[in-house]
């Protein structure tokens, strides 16, 4: 599978759509294996620079290959820059209120809500990270390619200044929006464990990111661990037929207990 057709793409369909807020966008794909539970549970979070022209259904390709491993999926939709309420804080709520939709469903689809890995993928990835900090009910968070330094992806013009677009203006502008949101300011609780997966061969997120993020926050004692893996780029990470996947699903599934 090729990175373009990762994209565009159909996914297999989820088995639910459930709305987990009044807004058109807040709603999430849920996935679950037909026999056996209660289920762990993955909450991905798709990326796109948190523009609203991205959507998650290109999610759906490793979702429903999580799912046939034995783990229920909740691949998030959420506000995003350019839909009305997106942008920050709203994006950042919606990651929010769609972890906490979890046990409300638990019972109904036979999920186990107290194993929840949280995993984003280039700007889910700090979401993901950012919910880690925000939330301590997140246990086990897996960013892949994640945009973990906001001042970086500022001062690099990254995906023509999606951050500016994300965050409503520049460091100097929203300071504290970047203070809330920008992982590398951020602290996770050690009980939290991380893994920041990152491709070498990245050329939409630099790999120093994910490195730079996991070196800050081993010295402040944070439970962070780096998998870098050499022949990968920015898409492999989200392609099961990719040969990278092996390692994201293989680090999951054990971050999931299963």
């Amino acid at each position: 599978m090729s990175n373009d057709s990762i994209l565009s793409l159909p996914p297999p369909p989820a088995d639910v759509r459930l709305a987990y807020g009044s807004d058109h966008n807040q709603f999430g794909d849920l996935r679950y294996p037909k026999s056996g539970g209660p289920f762990a549970v993955v909450m991905m979070i798709h990326g796109g620079f948190w523009r609203a022209k991205y959507d998650l259904a290109h999610a759906g390709h490793l979702c429903a290959a999580l799912t046939a491993k034995g783990l229920a999926t909740w691949n998030i939709e959420y506000r995003r820059a350019g839909n009305p309420g997106g942008g920050w804080p709203g994006t950042f709520q919606d990651i929010g209120t769609s972890f906490r939709f979890i046990p409300q469903i638990s019972k109904k689809y036979n999920l186990d809500s107290s194993r929840v890995v949280v995993m984003g993928h280039s700007a889910g990835g700090q979401l993901a990270v950012c919910l880690a900090a925000h939330e301590p009910a997140v246990k086990h968070v897996v960013s892949l390619a994640g945009v973990l330094d906001l001042q970086a992806a500022y001062d690099q013009h990254l995906s023509n200044d999606a951050v500016v677009e994300f965050l409503g203006g520049t460091p100097k502008q929203v300071t504290d929006h970047y203070r809330d949101a920008d992982p590398m300011e951020l602290s996770v609780p050690k009980a939290t464990v991380q893994w920041i997966i990152q491709g070498l061969g990245d050329d939409t997120v630099p790999p120093d990111f994910s490195r730079r993020y996991v070196q800050t926050k081993k010295a402040r004692g944070e439970n962070v661990h780096l998998l870098e893996i050499a022949q990968s780029g920015h898409y492999e990470l989200i392609d099961p037929r990719s040969a990278a996947w092996e390692k994201v699903d293989a680090t999951v599934r054990h971050e999931a207990g299963v």
